[in-house]
């Protein structure tokens, strides 16, 4: 396999694991949000928004790696 069609294949992984990240945040949310609509304010909701924030750290670093790969791409 040659440079580039490495580079294309992890491309495609970090585009897919960002697209399952964006998922699971958007059932976070939505999960925290019934819950705080419920008045139901416990550990499991301040869990729910801590995972939250970790997952968007998630998604950042994979947007950072998508734009490295894509610049490796062009220079070769």
């Amino acid at each position: 396999m040659g440079k580039i069609d490495e580079v294309k294949e992890i491309l495609t992984t970090l585009r897919v694991a960002m697209s399952i990240s964006f998922g699971v945040l958007i059932i976070t949310i939505g999960s925290i949000i019934k819950r705080y609509d419920n008045g139901i304010i416990d550990q499991i909701f301040w869990a729910g928004i801590g995972f939250s924030i970790l997952i968007i750290g998630v998604i950042a670093i994979l947007i950072i790696n998508i734009s490295k790969k894509t610049k490796e791409i062009g220079d070769l």
